[in-house]
């Protein structure tokens, strides 16, 4: 039985932060509610306590808060929220509460946002590919059910349509199985939540998706709350519903910022340029929420989405990312600017579970050797870019204008590709070997014989 406890000590409102003076028996965590004099309540969060002192969060504004006239009550439990499958194809704001009709949601439990901890024995290794349709990432950068794979973005790249192009094609090779969407908008500018809200309902993947959305000028502390009310309903989706769910949190930058801004309220000693130096943790307290269970069948992948300040990809954000993560999606400027898109650059993008992912019988059994030889191939092409602009084109050797002219049919025929167009990894592949018969085939020398023999002559003989 929870009991709610009542206090008119504030002693300072710092902030997003009051301090209650005072306090007994205040847990960390806990939920307050705080009645101001004209009766309006709002929620907060339990950050510190002391002995005699409870620093309180609040969710939302501080203004209109008196010390005199302003009541704290302690409820005795965490932030939670409810979870059922009448989410999906709703949009909630950043608290929970149905932001797109005043209808409210009929749910089956309730849930802490803050989630439990999984096992590390409990979790199963994953690896089934995912055929995202996207021949950048399918072939070069695998996508496999269960894990965290960022995308590492810019301001004006189209990260935005990249998310929203792997939603709604995102399927597990062999089956008819398709995913489940949770969908975080974190600190999102209101044109931004009209794309990504129009076009899941335009391509009808709204009725799938449940979305919480914190926009720009919603109080910045909800940024904290918004990912793990997505994750704690995808949670639930998962491993109680036993759905495939996909989670896209879009921007973890925003996410960063706002811990940053909690941090000084707190005045905290500042870490690496001002972030709070358990950012780490925290970052990791959301990205491990993905995974796979063994014995349930559901599964959560997460697709985030950071933007690095100032093109920077050794910024404290992604860089922790990317320790955290497994591995990254690494989109260019220079390749958006001449016109590709998705802009991925296959030189700067990792899936570390690709390997778990391909092969005879999940895509093909020449996915790893082509992979490899491709991106060996772009390499030497990039290495023949930089020495053309020094020396000119006309001073490259043979070879290196060889290279050159791979580097530009492999950018404009692999990894360019349309919006709404959706490539199987078999198109992916043979487009592959498309490019790769340009090719002398002494210089394959990672793709092994037998997939030479039975891909590239047949490749070489259509030319």
């Amino acid at each position: 039985m929870k009991f709610e406890i009542e206090y008119s000590t504030i002693e300072n409102v710092a902030g997003p932060l009051v301090v209650v003076g005072k306090v007994r028996n205040a847990q960390y965590n806990e939920i307050v509610k705080i009645k101001l004099q004209d009766g309006e309540e709002r929620l907060g969060q339990v950050l510190d306590t002391s002995s005699t002192q409870a620093i309180v969060q609040v969710f939302g504004p501080t203004n209109g808060i008196n010390i005199n006239n302003t009541s704290v009550s302690f409820l005795g439990e965490t932030l939670s929220t409810g979870v059922s499958e009448g989410m999906l194809g709703r949009v909630f704001d950043g608290q929970g509460r149905p932001r797109d009709t005043s209808a409210g949601v009929s749910y089956d439990d309730k849930r802490d946002i803050n989630g439990y901890p999984i096992n590390p024995v409990a979790r199963a290794y994953p690896s089934e590919f995912i055929e995202t349709g996207i021949s950048a990432i399918d072939g070069l950068d695998t996508l496999v059910r269960g894990q965290k794979l960022p995308i590492f973005s810019s301001s004006g790249l189209p990260h935005n349509q990249l998310a929203a192009q792997v939603t709604r094609q995102a399927s597990v090779k062999g089956t008819n199985e398709s995913f489940a969407v949770v969908f975080a908008g974190i600190g999102m500018t209101y044109d931004d939540y009209r794309y990504f809200f129009d076009e899941f309902k335009k391509t009808g993947a709204l009725k799938n998706t449940a979305a919480f959305i914190n926009l720009a000028d919603d109080p910045s502390i909800e940024r904290i709350i918004t990912p793990r009310l997505a994750l704690t309903t995808a949670e639930y989706l998962a491993f109680d519903r036993g759905m495939h769910v996909l989670v896209i949190m879009t921007d973890m930058t925003n996410y960063a910022e706002s811990l940053r801004e909690l941090s000084s309220a707190r005045e905290e000693v500042p870490g690496r340029r001002g972030y709070p130096g358990y950012m780490y943790t925290d970052l990791a307290s959301l990205y491990e929420r993905a995974g796979i269970i063994r014995g349930k069948p559901g599964s959560i992948t997460q697709l985030d989405i950071v933007t690095m300040p100032s093109d920077d990809v050794t910024h404290p954000i992604p860089d922790l990312t990317g320790y955290i993560t497994e591995g990254q999606i690494f989109m260019s400027r220079e390749l958006s600017n001449r016109g590709l898109y998705p802009a991925i650059q296959p030189l700067g993008s990792l899936s570390r579970l690709m390997n778990n992912g391909i092969g005879a019988g999940k895509t093909r059994e020449d996915h790893k050797g082509v992979s490899d030889q491709l991106y060996g191939l772009y390499a030497k092409a990039q290495e023949a870019r930089s020495l053309s602009a020094i020396v000119g084109a006309e001073a490259l050797s043979e070879s290196d204008k060889r290279y050159l002219k791979f580097g530009e049919d492999f950018e404009n025929n692999f990894l360019k590709q349309g919006f709404y167009e959706r490539r199987t990894i078999e198109d992916t592949l043979n487009i592959g070997w498309d490019l790769l018969s340009q090719v002398p085939e002494g210089e394959l020398t990672r793709v092994k014989k037998e997939y030479i023999e039975k891909y590239y002559k047949k490749n070489k003989v259509a030319k």
